[in-house]
């Protein structure tokens, strides 16, 4: 009598498993649960890199800022302490010395400042950009257009306006474009509105910030041909870091500083900020794949000896299906399928509830983020269950392959 896979077969694994039903809960919640952490904690990590990631929205990855500072070496007659300042003809220098850079872009400021817009108030930084600044720190424009070159080159008297800037100025909401808002004894036509609202950005937050064409800031202020910052960018391909040096000697040499003076000329780069979160997020990944896997496999074996129970107290029966014609391969198929039943119905189980789990955290967090497993994950995490299901049945199958009927009987 051959065996077949059928409703038969399926009633004695779930009589066989019942029988057991101790042993089997326990069992199953150990892959129940492996599985549910495993599958929580990828969702979870996801979901917290997008958030993260949400910081450094629209803030491009290659970018280095330039910050002059103190010396804190002598050097040529020059003695340490000596405070140097960034200029407009550095900006001309980089751009023409340094191909491989694709926007040179400097920013002047200056803060407490009060707005004014038909009584209503608010306190912006000041902030003069280029007109290629927009490729530094990427705007999400809700209304109007972006400082351009030509606003640079006309001084024209405009301004882009943060979020928040624009919330306190005009509450009634609308498109503000066209509208004089006073700074000062200065009136600024509004060219555009930014409702960017990323966590990392440069000489204040984009939401609180006037955003001016810089030679219009740097007049009104009396700045001269002095500048805050210059923002650069590497063309694609360029690693920032390994232009540290050049930048250094360019401007040692005409600011008259020690090229290998760190604390003269402050060099932020982006580039090596998201290395370290992708590198921070690789390392929680593998953490995460090595709890969970572990954890599975821990399951595994306590499938394995459930499985080995179950081929023990069965040893007559199995015996009586070997007299009656049932050849190994019937045996080995029924464990293996026991086996493999035990562990899909627990990892269903286990992926059913960490999906319910995670969309609870997602509306927790308000969407910010999405805390979810992907419908590959899931395929795959089955995948991985059945390989283990016949991997924890195979020993016991073995095992009980080697009943002979008359062992069996003696036995009974």
């Amino acid at each position: 009598m051959r065996h077949r896979f059928d409703f038969d077969t399926l009633r004695e694994i779930g009589d066989s498993l019942f029988r057991n039903k101790r042993r089997t809960l326990l069992t199953g919640f150990g892959i129940f649960w492996g599985l549910f952490m495993l599958l929580f904690l990828i969702g979870g990590g996801q979901g917290l890199k997008q958030m993260l990631s949400k910081n450094f929205e629209g803030f491009a990855t290659n970018t280095m800022v330039m910050v002059s500072a103190n010396t804190s070496m002598p050097y040529k007659g020059m003695k340490e302490g000596r405070y140097w300042s960034l200029t407009q003809r550095d900006v001309e220098r980089l751009k023409a010395l340094v191909p491989e850079f694709d926007v040179v872009a400097p920013i002047v400021s200056n803060w407490g400042q009060t707005a004014y817009y038909k009584g209503n108030t608010a306190s912006p930084s000041i902030k003069g950009i280029a007109g290629d600044y927009h490729k530094v720190e990427a705007p999400i424009i809700k209304y109007g257009r972006m400082i351009s070159d030509a606003d640079v080159e006309q001084e024209r008297k405009v301004c882009v306006v943060g979020k928040r800037i624009y919330n306190d100025l005009f509450p009634q909401g609308g498109d503000p474009c066209g509208e004089y808002i006073q700074v000062g004894s200065v009136f600024l036509q509004v060219i555009g509105v930014d409702y960017s609202t990323g966590n990392i950005s440069i000489n204040g937050s984009s939401a609180d910030a006037l955003l001016v064409p810089f030679s219009v800031v740097a007049k009104l202020y009396q700045r001269g041909d002095k500048v805050d910052l210059i923002c650069v960018t590497g063309k694609p391909g360029v690693k920032m870091s390994q232009m540290e040096d050049k930048i250094r000697s360019i401007m040692s040499r005409e600011h008259i500083f020690d090229p290998t003076d760190e604390q003269a000329l402050l060099l932020l780069n982006t580039e090596q900020i998201f290395s370290i979160v992708d590198n921070l997020f690789r390392g929680v990944n593998f953490l995460i794949w090595l709890v969970g896997i572990g954890t599975l496999l821990a399951g595994a074996v306590g499938v394995s000896n459930i499985m080995m129970v179950t081929v023990r107290e069965r040893t007559v029966e199995i015996g009586i299906r070997r007299a009656i014609g049932a050849v190994p391969r019937d045996i080995l198929s029924q464990i293996i399928w026991e086996s493999v039943t035990l562990t899909l119905a627990a990892g269903s189980a286990g992926i059913v509830f960490s999906v319910l789990i995670l969309n609870v955290v997602e509306a927790i967090a308000k969407h910010q983020a999405v805390f979810q497993i992907s419908f590959w994950t899931a395929i795959l995490a089955a995948l991985l269950l059945s390989v283990l299901g016949v991997l924890a049945g195979l020993a016991p199958a073995l095992r009980a392959m080697k009943v002979k009927p008359v062992d069996a009987m003696r036995d009974e």
